[in-house]
């Protein structure tokens, strides 16, 4: 403080008004009280913002601290975001270590958190601290010696799991980089991890064997297949052998040699492991297997799935409350689908219409080329419509590509892969050609405007590019924010004049409706002991579904609990979220204001998000 304010101030305390006999000499006085105010004012204000600038500092200390800890412990999540440092490892997971290291990171993260005043930091900051915060207690929770033991004795399924990812990962046109020498020895290393991290994995398996923790027999039998699919593919026509056929020009032919031995070795692990997993699961686990498919039958089950709804959905819901929100939805939803059936003059019932749609030559995708094409459609005309909507859009280029067939018979119809924060590799938008008979094109529109633009596309594009956020918000996230978004920009179809074709709406109640319908059949499977035809038929009598893809659906189920429950959830949230902001803000309301102030801080929890955008709204919508 200088002298002059601590004379003022000091000045200030004295009883002046009582000496003063003249107005001229009250009026000097209180202006000077009111200038001693003032510099009061602004040595708080100063104070304030030095003690916010170092909380701020100490906060991203922080989250930097936990970044490198968590990227040393995850090397693919680095080499996924271009960090290359810890490129010539896989993961240390299913080893005692690299439990601890992840309990004791949790542990001190919080710690450290605590310790700083929320009070003194920014708007956005506070954001920060909190989403890391529920970040770090669902860590810890996870990490449970009771949780684990339900959780890492399963380390596998068909939907979950090294077995599946790692082949397109490591393929040339997935997340690792093939453009250095360095770059392919790395990868060869990484492979002869990976048949490492395949034998813990038997290892866990055999420990749920001793303690009656077990996976089903349908997910153990749908890895089975995968995994003979794989074996079968002689190494030339494998997935991992794409970057060496396309070494690049500048390599020489002394490199190109030793690198093909490197991996031609290194992948023999690989297929070696894989045989290995193949033939312990069927010779050994499969026939022990569960042939129940709900995790309340699991050995303590029911207590993990109540915990999973809880971290899938960030909100303390319970199974019967999220059953019945299901079925209120899949009757709300019904009831727009018999508009569209009246208004197409369609005669019979609504269960015959879905059968229409199914078996009809119109909606069946003409060929594989075709059905690309038509997405490509769709994205142009999506492109065109988004500056009505957002003010905010990525600068990541947005790729459409379906599924390579090695994966396609066991992935969703679709799925979204993220780009680098760089845009030096796109996000992708994988859509699944296989069986074309058993698929339709009414879906078309909804399903590229959630895994594509505007939806998965732009909420992660938009958060790995915000290089003001931390890193565990631009790279992090939740499945109810993530999906929930998604979910609610499909809705977008509607005032950008993408249903107005009834098939088209008829498409997107579909889709609509296989969200709802997950909230039934999840907790349908995993709490109330349905069967997994009793949840394909459900599913089947109340949409325009395939077979195939409800089968696909139902098994998504079994093998990740609770993650389906979070798209209902996370998007009724957003679509209320809105509601409320029209409703306050009347004339004001602006949507790409709404969206912006949604998609500028990366996933939130539910909770964190509804607070944002209620300072928003207090604030007036600006």
């Amino acid at each position: 403080m200088t002298a002059i304010r601590f004379a003022l101030l000091a000045a200030s305390a004295l009883p002046l008004a009582a000496c003063a006999t003249t107005a001229s000499e009250r009026a000097d006085i209180a202006a000077r009280n009111v200038a001693a105010a003032a510099m009061d004012a602004d040595a708080n204000a100063d104070i304030a913002a030095v003690d916010a600038e170092k909380s701020h500092d100490r906060l991203f200390a922080l989250f930097a601290a936990a970044d490198e800890a968590s990227l040393k412990l995850n090397p693919l999540a680095a080499i996924s975001r271009g960090d290359l440092r810890y490129a010539n490892r896989l993961t240390d997971a299913l080893t005692p270590e690299y439990t601890a290291a992840l309990k004791a990171n949790a542990q001190s993260n919080l710690a450290a958190l605590e310790a700083i005043d929320r009070a003194s930091l920014s708007e956005t900051d506070q954001i920060a601290w909190d989403v890391f915060r529920w970040n770090q207690q669902q860590a810890l929770k996870a990490l449970t010696p009771e949780r684990l033991a339900l959780t890492e004795v399963r380390p596998i399924n068909h939907f979950f799991g090294l077995h599946t990812g790692y082949p397109t990962f490591s393929s040339g046109k997935g997340g690792a980089p093939f453009k250095t020498v360095k770059d392919y020895e790395d990868a060869a290393a990484r492979h002869r991890e990976y048949a490492k991290y395949i034998d813990r994995a038997i290892g866990k398996f055999r420990e749920g064997l001793s303690t009656g923790v077990l996976e089903t027999s349908l997910t153990i039998g749908n890895v089975i297949q995968q995994l003979d699919a794989q074996i079968a593919l002689p190494v030339e026509q494998s997935p991992f052998w794409g970057p060496l056929a396309a070494f690049p020009a500048d390599f020489s032919e002394a490199d190109k040699g030793r690198l093909t031995a490197e991996h031609r070795t290194a992948l023999a692990e690989v297929y070696a492991a894989n045989t290995r997993l193949r033939d312990f699961l069927k010779t050994e686990y499969l026939p022990k297997a569960r042939t129940t498919v709900g995790l309340s039958q699991m050995k303590g089950g029911a207590e993990l799935y109540a915990a999973l709804i809880e971290n899938s959905t960030t909100l303390p819901l319970t199974a019967d409350y999220l059953h019945n929100l299901g079925l209120s939805e899949v009757a709300r939803i019904r009831q727009g689908m018999e508009q569209v059936k009246n208004e197409v003059g369609f005669k019979g019932t609504l269960a015959q219409f879905f059968d229409y749609i199914r078996t009809d030559p119109k909606f069946k995708p003409k060929s594989r080329e075709a059905l690309t094409q038509g997405y490509y459609d769709i994205g142009k005309k999506v492109d065109a419509l988004v500056p009505k909507f957002f003010s905010l859009v990525p600068k990541t280029p947005l790729e459409i590509r379906p599924y390579e067939p090695f994966r396609e018979k066991f992935e969703a119809g679709g799925s979204y892969n993220a780009g680098t924060p760089d845009g030096s590799r796109p996000g992708i938008f994988y859509f699944n050609a296989y069986d074309l008979p058993s698929r339709t094109t009414p879906g078309m529109t909804t399903l590229y405007l959630h895994e594509g633009a505007p939806g998965h596309h732009f909420q992660i594009s938009l958060a790995r590019e915000n290089d003001k956020l931390p890193a565990f918000m631009r790279f992090g996230g939740n499945t109810a924010y993530a999906e929930g978004w998604a979910l609610y920009a499909e809705t977008l179809g509607y005032p950008m004049g993408l249903f107005d074709d009834p098939y088209q709406r008829q498409g997107t109640l579909d889709d609509e409706m296989l969200r709802a319908m997950r909230l039934v059949v999840d907790t349908g499977l995993h709490a109330k002991g349905w069967t997994r035809d009793q949840a394909i038929e459900y599913m089947l009598a109340n949409s325009a579904m395939g077979r195939t893809d409800a089968t696909a659906e139902v098994e998504r189920y079994i093998a990740i609990p609770s993650q389906a429950l979070a798209y209902k959830v996370g998007a009724l949230t957003i679509q209320r979220l809105r509601k409320k902001a029209e409703d306050a803000l009347g004339e004001r309301f602006d949507i790409r204001k709404f969206h912006a102030q949604v998609l500028n801080t990366g996933s939130l929890p539910m909770p964190v998000l509804e607070a944002k955008i209620d300072r928003w709204i207090a604030a007036g919508g600006g």
